[in-house]
């Protein structure tokens, strides 16, 4: 997982600030989109109160995680995965509950329980 610029190289804001670096953690979520788990989780905010209140809370500790890196006003109340209303990248929900720890992203905390232990193949990167 890294943390990135909230803005492009040549300036334009970007609001992702978390992303998944492990091709096979990536592929590992990529399934779980595939099986639908994304459209279960947006009508689960529709009808759970407790669980749409908090993701709206991990919707502010991303806007606040990103803003510690820097300030862009032009995508200040927007985060990323689709937060606060509906369940748009379990890449980016995923990454922000390994970045800011179990509790913070309730969805993100339950797809990354959902994933096989990519892990335990060795690291995911080449030395």
């Amino acid at each position: 997982m890294v943390e990135t610029a909230p803005r492009l190289p040549d300036g334009t804001p970007f609001p992702t600030v978390f992303y998944l670096t492990c091709p096979r953690a990536a592929a590992a979520v990529g399934t779980l989109e595939a099986s639908g788990m994304m459209r279960t989780m947006t009508q689960r905010l529709a009808h759970d109160a407790d669980l749409s209140a908090a993701y709206r809370s991990a919707h502010q500790d991303y806007l606040a995680a990103r803003e510690r890196i820097e300030k862009v006003p032009e995508i200040a109340a927007v985060s990323a995965g689709g937060m606060p209303d509906r369940v748009k990248c379990l890449h980016v929900l995923v990454a922000h509950s390994l970045a800011e720890g179990e509790g913070v992203n309730p969805l993100g905390d339950e797809a990354l329980a959902a994933l096989p232990a990519w892990w335990s193949a060795g690291s995911c990167v080449s030395s």
